[in-house]
């Protein structure tokens, strides 16, 4: 169990927390006029009350928890507020909604202005205990489950729980054997970057905060996005961005580059490296160089950014290269500027790929050619695809282009769809690729808003793949996967493996342009971001919502997701599981209750003398022991011994993922994998023998 030290603004940030004294009445001054933010606001809620499912009205109840959510995503771990700021702050928390209706975010701003006035004031609380040498040797802890937490009622409580805090920071490090001046020094420059990162949000960020709050009291799905968030979804459906080809990390105030993606500018030009420090950027390539050292991460992207073929000048501080064989080699750190050209680049890390896997490499006995198709979302360029570009980015045509590709290397006996990590992405594609395995009929049902039911059909009159199939599933697994796992399992088509369920998210959000439609859109063009608002909810061909419930596996493996509260149950405001009427379908014949029965028994013997299964059972025993736990100890030896758990559960997770993504193969060896093929390969012949035996009877 990891257990956070700092706090996030955006994607740079772990939410932080901010204390109000009692005496202040800062909620109540005068804002300055924001006239853009308000007629936002005004069409947010607007939007919201005449297009979500639950056709919510936002009332004094909205208004409360509209209150609650914001203070938690300020402060989830309550360090900087007091009960009596919450008091203060929440004298007038039933008008929120009424007032934002009406374009009043004074509160918004306001209390984020105390939350920033009470960083500054806890990062000079916490570089005072930095200095101070705490006493590992006490028995005391620290809680970390922040509900079971009270607010803090006096400046007593806030200052021990800051001492406790830094104490726990200062611990962390000397368990990594940090030299005592190191560490002070990191977690100092840790509270001070913590500060900088909140200083730098701007107006439309601390909007996007507020009334995200507000869409978070509706489901968990719908959200308020800013221009830029707005454009990074749009790049996550694209798979393809403009810019230099660079992922770039945060890195104690500076800009780093962490990896440089094939087939973009960076790697055209060939002088940016892995390592390499961005110290300033000139977005139009021939003016003044911005510094950019401190600058919140997403700032730098932004100016980092821009149109194909235009010009960006980098200042770099290069990383320092020492090699140990040969000193002659030696590269001190230098500055200099490198001017590069902005290229498309299509992020390939992300989309469909294809592996056959002989069985006898895998499965000592086995034959067979088995198939993997992993899908690691649902992403379509509906800009390309409506501008009518011939090739344009599409979950569906990439899994037709492997199928096709696995019938020019001979055809597979068996194919495994990966979903795993899976979390959706657009409907359309879902159903398109749904088609691909079926001949005809419906694929998914949808209630809108008014209560109507929409059936969307299979149009493709082809089957690309007719043989046996895998779909492998987690819990991570989510809304377009969970319609695609529904689909195989309602059919008969195919079986599921995995964790217990899928993620359990029924819902269909659509992106809505704020303000940009109809004569108000004609007249007040500005750009004031999106809403992606939860409209609809789908169902399997069967009936089912698989809203909470998911979609449930044939055959269930063991696995430390199962154990996590991850699912769409543990979110809070998660629409409940519903039931209508099944469509009319014709399943096929190649799953019935016999196979999976015989398959469930045939892993689980397996599973139980698997080695590697034996050790996961006891990691999970102690996770679940241990995810009840309500403090955390800060005494130095007993911290030693809960460090070594934490540290063996961390490298579980990194296992888990190498075992399911690998590094480089698609379908990496190992024994949650080879179970799957396994599994498929039994699958594979009760298919075989039903065919047999069904032909023998004619």
């Amino acid at each position: 169990m990891r257990f956070p030290a700092t706090s996030r603004a955006g994607s740079t940030l772990i939410a932080v927390t901010l204390a109000l004294a009692a005496s202040t009445i800062f909620a109540h001054e005068a804002a300055e006029p924001r006239p853009a933010e308000s007629r936002t606001a005004i069409l947010v809620c607007k939007m919201i009350e005449e297009n979500h499912i639950s056709h919510v009205r936002i009332n004094e109840e909205i208004s409360a928890k509209l209150f609650k959510h914001y203070i938690e995503l300020l402060d989830p771990r309550k360090l900087y507020f007091t009960q009596a700021d919450i008091d203060e702050l929440g004298q007038d928390k039933a008008k929120l909604g009424d007032l934002m209706k009406h374009g009043n975010v004074d509160f918004a701003y306001n209390t984020f202005d105390l939350f920033l006035k009470r960083v500054a004031e806890r990062k000079a609380l916490a570089d005072k205990f930095i200095e101070e040498k705490p006493d590992f040797s006490v028995k005391e802890g620290m809680v970390i489950d922040a509900e079971k937490l009270p607010w803090a009622k006096t400046p007593e409580e806030i200052s021990e729980r800051w001492r406790k805090q830094i104490k726990y920071d200062l611990l962390q490090l000397k368990l990594e054997d940090t030299p005592e001046a190191e560490a002070k020094t990191r977690v100092k420059k840790r509270y001070h970057l913590n500060l900088e990162n909140w200083t730098q949000m701007d107006d439309g960020e601390k909007l996007e905060l507020y009334l995200s709050a507000l869409t978070h009291c509706l489901d968990p799905h719908s959200s308020y996005m800013s221009p830029q968030t707005r454009d990074e979804f749009r790049i996550s459906m694209e798979l393809r961005l403009e810019g230099i080809g660079a992922a770039l990390r945060e890195e104690d105030g500076y800009t780093v580059v962490k990896q440089i993606v094939p087939g973009g500018a960076a790697e055209k030009d060939g002088r940016l490296k892995v390592g390499d420090k961005i110290i300033g950027v000139d977005s139009k390539g021939e003016g003044e160089i911005t510094p950019v050292v401190e600058m919140k991460l997403t700032k730098v992207v932004r100016l980092i950014r821009g149109p194909r073929g235009t010009k960006v000048r980098l200042q770099v501080k290069t990383a320092e290269h020492i090699d140990t064989k040969d000193p002659s080699k030696n590269k001190k750190s230098q500055v200099a500027v490198y001017a590069l050209t902005r290229r498309t680049i299509e992020l390939t890390s992300s989309e469909v790929k294809g592996q056959i896997i002989q069985a006898a490499d895998r499965i000592k006995g086995a034959h067979g050619r088995i198939g993997v198709l992993r899908i690691p979302s649902f992403y379509r360029d509906f800009n390309g695809a409506s501008s009518g570009e011939d090739d344009f980015k599409s979950t569906a045509r990439d899994c037709q282009k492997v199928l096709d590709s696995f019938k020019r290397q001979g055809g597979i006996d068996m194919l495994v769809v990966d979903l795993r990590d899976n979390g959706g992405g657009a409907l359309s594609e879902a159903i398109e690729v749904s088609g691909l395995f079926i001949e005809s009929g419906p694929i998914v049902q949808v209630k809108t808003p008014g209560g109507e039911k929409d059936i969307h059909p299979d149009t493709n009159p082809t089957v690309a793949y007719a043989g046996p199939m895998v779909v492998l599933t987690n819990r991570l697994s989510a809304s377009a996967s969970e319609i695609f796992a529904g689909v195989i399992k309602d059919y008969r088509r195919g079986i599921i493996v995995g964790d217990t369920s899928t993620h359990g998210k029924g819902t269909v959000q659509n992106v809505m342009p704020v303000g940009q439609s109809g004569l108000s859109g004609l007249f007040n063009p500005e750009d004031r971001g999106a809403l992606k608002l939860t409209i609809s909810q789908f169902y399997r061909v069967n009936g089912d919502s698989t809203q909470n419930l998911g979609v449930p596996s044939d055959v269930v493996l063991p696995s430390l997701w199962d154990h996590m509260d991850i699912g769409e149950s543990s979110l809070e405001n998660a629409l409940k599981f519903d039931h209508i009427e099944a469509a009319d379908y014709q399943a096929w014949n190649r799953v019935n209750p016999e196979m999976v029965s015989l398959l469930q028994k045939r892993s689980a013997g397996r599973v139980s003398d698997e080695p590697e299964f034996k050790k996961l059972a006891k990691e999970i025993a102690v996770f679940d022991e241990r995810k009840s736990r309500k403090q955390i100890s800060l005494n130095l030896e007993t911290r030693k011994k809960e460090r070594i758990q934490d540290k063996l559960e961390e490298k579980k997770a990194e296992e888990v993922a190498t075992e399911e993504q690998g590094d480089g193969p698609i379908f990496a060896a190992g024994y949650y994998n080879n179970e799957v093929l396994r599994i498929g390969m039994d699958y594979l012949q009760l298919v075989q023998h039903a065919m047999a035996t069904a032909a023998a009877g004619k």
